[in-house]
This record gives structure tokens, C-alpha cells and sequence, in this order.
């Protein structure tokens, strides 16, 4: 479970075996006890939320979009 960044409480990652095929890239999120997946293309967009209010989802597709560029690298290094 490759961990890309931490911000504000919040750990964003993939599971690094992820369906066979491979799904489309996406970002988990999780706090707690609490976690969501956020679709990343063609836009930001929620798969599925775990606990996040909606408030709280709105600040992390911020900070996925803030993240994005380094999001797409890191997948992209790792199963590359």
C-alpha cells in the first residue's frame, strides 16, 4: 500500500494490487476509521466514501486536485 502523501490528517495512497485488469487511476483517502476512493480522469470525481461528510469530501477532491500532478507519478512509477 504505497502511501503518496499526508496532509492535514489525511492519508492518501493505492493498494498496490488493485483488480485484474488494473483499474483506471484513482487515490484512496483515509482518516481513522473512515476512507474514500476519488476517480482522478478524466476528472476528480468520488467511487466510494466511507465516513467523509460531504463538507470534508469537497476539501480532499481540493487537495487531490492541488496533488494531482505528483498522484499520476507516483502511479505511474509504480506500475510502470
Amino acid at each position: 500500500m504505497p502511501v503518496i502523501f499526508r496532509q492535514s490528517g489525511f492519508k492518501f495512497f493505492f493498494y498496490a494490487n488493485e483488480g485484474n485488469p488494473r483499474e483506471s487511476l484513482h487515490v484512496h483517502v483515509r482518516a481513522g476509521d473512515r476512507e474514500a476512493k476519488f476517480w482522478l480522469t478524466p476528472e476528480i470525481r468520488i467511487a466510494y466514501n466511507e465516513g467523509f461528510d460531504a463538507r470534508t469530501q469537497r476539501a480532499l477532491v481540493a487537495m487531490i486536485e492541488a496533488n494531482r500532478n505528483l498522484i499520476m507519478r507516483k502511479w505511474d512509477e509504480f506500475f510502470a
